[in-house]
């Protein structure tokens, strides 16, 4: 698990980023309905990469999650300038009893492989950061595969990694 205290860059274009050379402008933003097909291609691409079969319906189901502002789960998108979706992470608050605070835990986060390695994640990790500051929450944390060694590289340089 790595975790990070709960603040990124102000804003949600991030035209460059310094860990990072990135070629095209990528901007951050939440999900809107419009997004739904292109969020289902790259979530499609992102469960068959971590080998989980995924349904029309679990699709749906979680989908339904995004779109509905009670629900925990959020989803904010990466697109690039001609408005195409290259990425997503998902991510939501959960209780800290211990230090009776609340934090922002990121479930799931992809980049369009054509993308992957040019700082797309950094900025997601960032947008997560801006709103987990802009709620008050005190942290961001995420796991990964002990052996995602390409994820375990950007996330070290957003946080210590903890036991």
């Amino acid at each position: 698990m790595s975790s990070v205290p709960a603040h990124g860059a102000a804003g949600g274009v991030h035209p460059g980023f310094e860990q990072a050379e990135i070629p095209i402008t990528i901007t951050t933003r939440f999900a809107t309905e419009a997004d739904r097909a292109a969020w289902e291609r790259v979530f499609l691409t992102y469960a068959t990469f971590g080998r989980t079969e995924q349904t029309p319906q679990m699709r749906a189901r979680v989908w339904g999650w995004i779109m509905t502002p009670t629900a925990q789960t959020r989803c904010i998108v990466a697109e690039a300038e001609a408005g195409e979706l290259v990425g997503f992470t998902h991510f939501r608050s959960y209780e800290r009893p211990l230090p009776a605070t609340i934090g922002a835990y990121i479930d799931d986060m992809f980049v369009d492989p054509s993308l992957q390695g040019q700082g797309v994640v950094d900025l997601m990790i960032m947008a997560v950061g801006d709103f987990a500051e802009s709620q008050g929450w005190d942290v961001v944390r995420w796991m990964t595969r002990e052996k995602n060694y390409r994820a375990r590289a950007v996330y070290d340089r957003h946080a210590d990694k903890t036991d």
